[in-house]
């Protein structure tokens, strides 16, 4: 099935295609004519054929296929129509609008509401289109009327329809001048509205969303608001104990975001004062909830409830205990967190972190101990919630929702904890340990596990409650549940910093730890301790070096997960470079040949295809390699050889065969390059003697594979090797047409080649960005230099997050070339270069930039293109200027609507921001600012 591009389909084929897609039984029709069916809404011929579609109202398929392309046409493709045909669309979709009848689905309602939303906000020729909905469909069609209203406020920060700020503020203040009109009709509905049928109440919570909808972009004012009794009615239903689910819903989210609109206290303190009063009235009905098991309802007072401490959060903390800083707001939340069911009190969480912030960032003593008991309390109802059951066997299970929620308390506690005092959570966990009657295993779990999450900010000089504890964990019988043995492992790798100060323990726990290594479901986490332990403890284990080489060389018979016995092999790595220098070298080499070996065996022989997890999949041998390359680091002294240097000149070859034989595999070859790059940083200058085979392997390998981890080996190699001298020209060959750029270069200039490929942009950059650190006249003035420019001009527009930083990063760097003087010499032939480089691209390069920020990137994004433009401003500011103005000037002023994009004075506003800034946060801040204008 298939139509030129140039050719409108008939409806018959069109039908043909709808009927294939949904009732076909053949699933490669479907896909068929699922494909045709995408390209047809693209085209431009999409918009006359779901008109027609909609007037002849054949099927549900066809109507909401029709509906729907309506709609994304007119998100997506506005700009396809000219303007003189807008007017025809509106009558149109008023006209289609005005068939719907009780019995259209309502998938087709919202499609035609968005659709005549959507339309209202781009066609700004269009006024007072929300006075005209209400005259044309208030009569006979409330319920569409009540959608339209709900979605159009919604859709006035869609990312899609990119408004910009000068329209979206036109469209919020036509919404705010006819907001009375519409309090009014709200008002009608419900008294209109009032019984308990069903009908009356999806009328009252179709209110509820508008009224939401209209809170949301601020366009209810509280003067015209307050003087009517609408506010009253979301109230009366979440008051009601009998009030259906779907209204109870509606009318939550109505309060909600109402309380987030008031927290704007300057413009709607009345408001506010309301909202806690009728919020107070409902502490009744959810108390009703709790006692009736109605869980969804308690999870929606818990909203509300937090949604008012969220809004008058900075009461809380201006006015603590007074007014509308009550803290009855904190009662309110420790009661939802009471609540039997966890999901309740985990709505809160967010409100505790932005306390815990706030009052971190205030550093003010007698504000922080107000709020003390209240987090005294929080932590004591989370480890309430953290019990497991009591017929739990086997460890903790840190998968599924009762384990994520376990992770979330552990990070709400670590960052709360300082509120409370550590010292004094940690002495309140170990008194419920305490208790005459000794506590099932299960609280006894749970107060551990608190601990644990504290257990990092205890001072290491702490000698009264932490030996306790410690002591208690390693008298206990092999006999105790084993998921309080699992935790009290992972308590103890916590305390390694308190561990360190206190070595007299160490014996003691080592053991401690090694039985729990024998143990298979204790295995993991006893090598995650052990981990921590060796890396902080490591002046004091170096006496126990040869028991971890014992561990490492019977880790196959351990039950440890793959993290596991990498972090085993971190910790044996991180005390092996404190060893002395003479004993490293054979140390290094019995660690690395646990893995070397089983590695070779592996390339020696043929067993097919490689995957993942299987027994010859290579990349849990490498993965290990890499980790001792990377922690073992030690101190070497000028013209001291390198006590690693014999090893990895040894495992080089196996690791050069690894690369050959795995060459096509990308997730292998990224570990072989991982593992290469960790080596070469453990010896430094060292490693120079694998500088030219490792160059020309990557360069013979990246012709017929392009993997972009060669490209970040590449930069690891500049930034070793970038400063010696006798070593740029082989390093700039890496990069030459015939090496990297060539190749490169060929899979980005295919279509949407930058898109599809961010992590080879990500890496090139990268590259480029360290010659330009380590050497960069050399790099400058090569014949790479050029194109490469050009590469980043066209990679501006990438929304890669990685990718785009990379090259940003590397233009920044670049034109700082120009001004950093530093201690070099080459200062006036880096100045040369890169005026010349500019000179020819600098124009280009703001263009790319400017429309990068307003058309293709999300605003995040823009600090680092702001950095660019800061940089090329100061580096000659009237020749900035020029090149700025004239970007400007070709800029779209209106919008395909009609709207006002940007005015000349915004315009002129923005130059004069941009080329007069005194430092970069000046410059971020009008780029963000102009942004708006076209998004």
């Amino acid at each position: 099935m298939a139509f030129p591009m140039d050719t409108a389909p008939s409806l018959d084929t069109v039908n043909q295609a709808l009927q294939a897609l949904y009732n076909n039984p053949d699933v490669t029709g479907k896909e068929k004519a699922s494909v045709w069916l995408g390209e047809l809404q693209k085209s431009v011929f999409a918009w006359q054929i779901a008109d027609q579609l909609l007037r002849m109202n054949q099927s549900l398929e066809s109507c909401y296929f029709a509906a729907q392309t309506m709609r994304t046409k007119i998100q997506y493709a506005f700009h396809e129509l000219p303007a003189d045909s807008h007017q025809s669309l509106r009558d149109s979709l008023l006209e289609h609008a005005s068939k719907i009848a009780p019995g259209t689905p309502p998938v087709i309602v919202t499609q035609l509401s968005l659709a005549l939303a959507d339309l209202a906000l781009q066609m700004a020729t269009w006024k007072s289109a929300v006075l005209d909905f209400i005259d044309r469909f208030s009569k006979d069609h409330m319920g569409f009327l009540l959608e339209v209203l709900t979605v159009l406020p919604e859709e006035i920060n869609s990312r899609s329809l990119r408004l910009g700020a000068n329209r979206r503020k036109e469209i919020t203040e036509e919404l705010v001048a006819a907001s009375a009109t519409i309090i009014q009709l709200l008002t009608h509905v419900n008294l209109s509205a009032s019984g308990e049928e069903e009908r009356d109440q999806r009328a009252r919570s179709k209110t509820f969303k508008v009224m939401g909808s209209w809170f949301s972009v601020g366009a209810l004012p509280q003067s015209v608001l307050l003087s009517t009794q609408l506010m009253n009615y979301p109230f009366q239903s979440l008051a009601n104990v009998h009030c259906p689910a779907f209204l109870h819903e509606a009318a939550t989210d109505c309060i909600c975001s109402a309380l987030y609109c008031s927290e704007d206290l300057e413009n709607y303190l009345e408001l506010a004062h309301r909202l806690f009063q009728g919020v107070m009235t409902l502490v009744p009905a959810y108390h009703q909830a709790d006692k009736d098991e109605e869980s969804d309802k308690c999870l929606n007072y818990c909203r509300v409830f937090t949604e008012l401490s969220e809004s008058l959060f900075h009461m809380l903390l201006s006015t603590p205990n007074e007014g509308l800083g009550t803290f009855q707001l904190l009662d309110l939340l420790l009661m939802c967190v009471g609540h039997h069911l966890y999901e309740v009190g985990e709505i809160t969480f967010n409100f505790w972190y932005r306390l815990s912030e706030e009052l971190y960032q205030r550093n003010n003593q007698e504000l922080t101990d107000a709020f003390k008991p209240y987090i005294q309390n929080l932590v004591l109802a989370l480890c309430q919630h953290c019990h497991m059951d009591e017929d739990h066997d086997g460890v903790p299970d840190e998968s599924g929702d009762f384990g994520d929620f376990r992770v979330r308390v552990s990070e709400l506690i670590k960052d709360v904890v300082f509120i409370a005092g550590s010292s004094s959570c940690f002495v309140q966990m170990f008194e419920s340990l305490k208790s005459p009657k000794f506590p099932s295993w299960s609280v006894a779990e749970a107060a551990l596990f608190v601990m644990t999450a504290v257990a990092k900010n205890i001072l290491p000089e702490e000698n009264d409650i932490v030996p306790q504890v410690v002591q208690a964990i390693l008298d206990m019988p092999p006999t105790t549940h084993i998921a309080v043995r699992y935790t009290s492992i992972q308590l103890l790798g916590e305390l390694s910093e308190w561990i360190e100060s206190h070595a007299q323990f160490l014996d003691l726990i080592l053991q401690y730890l090694l039985a729990g290594l024998q143990q298979p479901e204790l295995a993991s986490i006893a090598a995650n301790a052990l981990q921590s332990i060796s890396t902080q403890c490591r002046d004091h284990m170096t006496n126990h070096f040869e028991g971890l080489m014992h561990i490492v060389r019977s880790m196959e018979t351990f039950n440890l997960s793959p993290d596991a016995a990498i972090g085993l092999l971190k910790g044996t790595a991180t005390i092996l470079g404190r060893l002395p220098p003479n004993n490293i070298t054979e140390a290094l080499s019995q660690l690395c040949a646990c893995q070397i070996t089983p590695l070779d065996r592996m390339l020696s022989q043929d067993l097919g295809p490689v995957k993942q997890g299987s027994q010859n999949d290579p990349t849990v041998w490498l993965d290990r390699l890499a980790a001792i390359f990377r922690h073992t680091n030690p101190s070497v002294s000028n013209g001291q050889t390198h006590p690693c240097q014999a090893v990895i000149l040894e495992v080089w070859p196996v690791l050069s065969r690894a690369c050959e034989k795995y060459q096509s595999d990308v997730r292998i070859i990224e570990r072989c390059c991982r593992c290469i790059r960790f080596a070469i940083r453990c010896l430094g200058k060292n490693s120079a003697t694998l500088l030219t085979p490792l160059v020309t392997q990557m360069v013979g390998l990246y012709q017929t594979h392009q993997h972009s981890c060669f490209l970040y080996l590449g930069s690891i190699l500049v930034d070793e090797y970038g400063k010696e001298a006798g070593c740029v020209p082989g390093l700039l060959d890496m990069l030459q047409v015939n090496a990297f750029c060539g190749p490169t270069f060929k899979i980005l200039e295919e279509h949407n080649g930058l898109r599809n490929h961010p992590d080879t942009v990500d890496d090139l950059f990268r590259l480029c960005l360290r010659f330009i650190q380590r050497a960069p006249v050399p790099f400058l003035q090569s014949a790479m230099a050029k194109p490469i420019m050009c590469c980043a001009i066209a990679a501006c527009s990438l929304d890669h997050k990685d990718a785009n930083a990379s090259v940003m990063k590397f233009l920044t760097d670049m034109i700082k070339c120009f001004r950093e003087k530093e201690t070099r010499d080459d200062f006036p032939a880096r100045r040369t270069l890169v005026k010349k480089l500019l000179d020819d691209h600098g124009q280009p390069l703001v263009i790319a930039l400017v429309n990068a920020c307003l058309f293709c990137l999300p605003t995040f994004m823009s600090a680092d293109v702001s950095e660019v433009l800061y940089e090329l401003m100061i580096m000659d500011r009237p020749t900035f200027c020029v090149w700025l103005e004239h970007t400007l000037k070709a800029l779209p002023t209106e919008s395909s609507g009609g709207a006002v994009t940007a005015t000349k004075t915004q315009l002129e506003d923005f130059h004069r921001a941009c080329t007069s800034a005194e430092d970069l946060k000046q410059m971020s801040s009008a780029v963000r600012d102009f942004c708006r204008l076209y998004r």
